[in-house]
């Protein structure tokens, strides 16, 4: 079988299949959910930091992109800058420059699809720089949305072409074939653009408009199997850069969090949210103290009127979640701000990429227990650390 026709075989296999994934997470979702859950919640916001409009992200994987361009936008805000609102597909667009060069380089055995980590945004921004998106949308086919299935299956396909390699030794043509795939679906990158009446290029603008200094961030995790306050490996899938983390005990995440918060930084965030108990109609997400499958319909259809009693989270329990693949590397979200409930329980306020079509207009409330469990890594500024933490980690 030729390359041509592997391409367009294995399109045909996998397009629906990757088109459909995250329109059914999202869809999932929506069934978490209780007609009268906004009136059972009175939500009284005690930090909201300033952040840009809510995007979406579509039919595509991009969420970590999303969420991490959101914060970079906040960070100028932040710094006293007049925000831009960042091309979140062309950093996508450069991860997966990066992430083909790794999955040959490893001849397939390495994760592919369109996820990502929130780190990707840091390296691509330090290596390719950043784009308004004004001036890169992906959108370069009619579409007013993202959807991503066919260029995932596509892309997919000239790798494994690629390494599967009839020739038996590698071309230096591939990487060019591979790009020329990646600009017919999201569009070519213009190597200068005018903003605001001066010529730029991508390094040049994350340089002189952006301004962030990429050394300045830094990610954290939490789990018992690895020294705490040291750089440890981040296993997850989507991980195909192979960045470690810090290791930090359990309490450490959200008194991390907060300090940042408090500090005036917000907080780049990567969760699972495949829970029963996470409700993007309703905007809430919490961690019930009875399983969802030994609750009564009556618990089930009671669980987002209003406030609800939660598990005590371990750090043995927030462990075992990762080992048996009950915490998920799902999703990537923006924390800007914090709340409390008509009982007193603190919720952080988090941005979403999913547009506007929930309670709060593509916002929500999670609870602190809830970030404590199912929290894969989080991002942030290093200035919004407590001098403890850096001082234990070195930072």
């Amino acid at each position: 079988m030729n390359i041509k026709s592997l391409i367009f075989t294995t399109a045909i296999a996998f397009a629906a299949v990757v088109a459909q994934a995250q329109d059914n997470l999202v869809n999932s979702l929506k069934t978490n959910q209780n007609a009268d859950g906004k009136t059972g919640y009175h939500f009284t916001e005690l930090i909201n930091l300033q952040n840009t409009s809510i995007k979406n992200q579509g039919s595509s994987g991009t969420c970590w992109s999303y969420s991490a361009n959101s914060f970079l936008e906040s960070e100028m805000i932040r710094m006293g800058k007049k925000p831009v609102e960042l091309s979140e597909i062309y950093t996508a667009r450069c991860a997966y420059i990066e992430k083909g060069k790794n999955y040959v380089r490893m001849h397939g055995a390495v994760s592919l699809g369109d996820g990502g980590e929130l780190h990707d945004v840091i390296n691509m921004y330090r290596k390719y720089g950043a784009v308004p998106n004004e001036f890169y949308t992906g959108l370069n086919y009619g579409t007013k949305k993202n959807k991503f299935g066919e260029l995932g299956a596509v892309m997919e396909g000239v790798l494994k072409a690629v390494v599967k390699n009839d020739n038996g030794v590698l071309t230096p043509n591939w990487i060019t074939a591979y790009t020329a795939v990646i600009d017919a679906y999201l569009g070519k990158v213009p190597e200068a653009f005018n903003y605001q009446g001066k010529l730029y290029t991508p390094q040049t603008f994350a340089k002189d408009v952006v301004g962030i200094n990429p050394d300045d961030y830094v990610e954290f995790s939490s789990f018992t199997d690895n020294a705490y306050y040291k750089k440890c490996p981040f296993l997850v899938p989507d991980n195909w850069s192979f960045d470690q983390v810090y290791n930090v005990q359990l309490a450490d995440m959200t008194y991390i969090i907060d300090n940042a918060l408090k500090s005036g930084y917000t907080v780049a965030w990567a969760t699972d949210v495949s829970e029963k108990s996470f409700s993007w109609k309703n905007g809430v997400a919490f961690v019930p103290d009875t399983a969802y499958e030994d609750m009564t319909d009556a618990q089930k259809k009671d669980m987002f009127n209003g406030p609800k009693r939660e598990m005590a989270i371990t750090p043995e329990l927030r462990q075992k979640a990762f080992d048996n693949y009950s915490t998920t590397d799902d999703h990537g979200m923006h924390i800007v701000g914090l709340a409390k409930d008509q009982t007193g329980k603190e919720y952080y306020i988090v941005k979403n990429s999913w547009g506007l079509s929930n309670d709060y207009n593509g916002y929500l409330y999670v609870t602190k227990d809830y970030v404590r469990y199912k929290t894969t890594a989080f991002l942030l500024n290093k200035n919004g650390i407590p001098a403890d933490i850096r001082k234990k980690t070195g930072i």
